[in-house]
């Protein structure tokens, strides 16, 4: 057995922007495991700035894992705890390395076409008539739920945005979520999240920074508006810590992206404790390719959620790998006809 990474630079169609900051372009690490004339595949999505382990030795550490690829899986998996997208990167490549065909990692209904996995249309910041164009073609494209990135443009010019989709649909027709990315003060923020919630918003994604305990649990306690955990999860690798935290803070739902949680397995422990503790959960990419959207959706589709996921991220760049994977009517499909191209 061997193995080998490479970098890809995934750009992006448009510059997309988040309250921290604009993206032009992506980071992400291709590993690639060869036993016996048949390869295995997986991607490491890192985002700078965000996570646990956007570190300077990185690919350093990249290299020690195809040094150590005998290791397996499991193994390798316990000793990158500090790791999470490289984790995921692992847990990829092994599943598709023991497949018969190396995209697909988890037969089911999705692989089979027969099947789809419901999901949130993606707005962007930016200008607020930037932001309009966005909203009207997702619904013109047949999504029943968009997510807004707020917390970066003016707090009431995002307000007439969900304003204005709300005077032309009706909660009963769209569902909205917001994503603040921690955009809001622990003052601010209860004011914010009460004019949110007049406008029949789904959930809100973290709207303060992550590591306020207090504030976000007093928030959770009180808020009009049901309240997501995401960046509040990243870089809690211990079991028993990531149980302290939800006891702690018991919000109303978590975010898990995989990339960011360490993969599957990671992700798994965090819905076990949220279950436990009757949190509700959904899964969402975190801007991989479609290498590692596509394993992320296989694997989302067997945990039967019934929630809309965060699975429609593959259409942002213009040198993403080709794939059966296609967005239609606010669904996510594998189309059995599609080809994977991947250099």
């Amino acid at each position: 057995m061997k193995a080998t990474y490479s970098k890809h630079i995934l750009q992006f169609k448009r510059p997309s922007g988040t309250s921290r900051g604009v993206m032009t372009e992506k980071e992400t690490w291709l590993l690639k495991i060869e036993e016996n004339d048949k390869i295995g595949i997986g991607e490491c999505g890192i985002l700078r700035s965000l996570s646990f382990d956007d570190r300077p030795d990185y690919e350093a550490k990249l290299q020690w894992v195809v040094e150590h690829i005998h290791l397996g899986k499991e193994a390798l998996w316990e000793v990158l705890r500090d790791w999470p997208s490289i984790q995921f990167g692992v847990e990829q490549a092994f599943l598709s390395l023991a497949s018969a065909d190396p995209f697909i990692l988890f037969p089911s209904a999705f692989v089979e076409g027969h099947q789809a996995i419901p999901i949130n249309g993606l707005i962007w910041m930016g200008e607020e008539t930037f932001m309009k164009e966005q909203i009207d073609e997702k619904l013109a494209q047949g999504f029943t739920c968009v997510k807004l990135k707020i917390g970066a443009i003016d707090f009431d010019a995002e307000i007439n945005l969900l304003h204005y989709i709300r005077q032309h649909y009706s909660v009963d027709q769209i569902e909205l979520r917001v994503d603040a990315n921690g955009g809001f003060s622990v003052a601010d923020a209860p004011a914010k999240l009460k004019q949110l919630a007049q406008l029949h918003i789904h959930s809100i994604e973290q709207p303060i920074k992550q590591h306020q305990i207090q504030e976000m649990a007093t928030l959770c306690q009180t808020t009009a508006l049901p309240i997501a955990l995401d960046e509040e999860l990243i870089g809690v690798t211990a079991y028993v810590d990531k149980v302290a935290l939800l006891t702690a803070i018991r919000p109303q739902y978590i975010i898990l992206k995989p990339s960011l949680v360490g993969g599957f397995k990671g992700s798994q422990e965090w819905i076990e404790i949220a279950e436990q503790l009757q949190i509700q959960w959904w899964i969402t990419s975190a801007l991989e390719s479609n290498i590692g959207l596509n394993a992320i959706a296989q694997w989302t589709f067997t945990l039967n959620n019934p929630m809309l996921q965060g699975l429609g991220t593959g259409a942002l760049y213009t040198n993403n790998f080709d794939s059966p994977l296609e967005v239609k009517n606010g669904q996510l499909w594998y189309n059995g006809d599609g080809e994977w191209v991947v250099s």
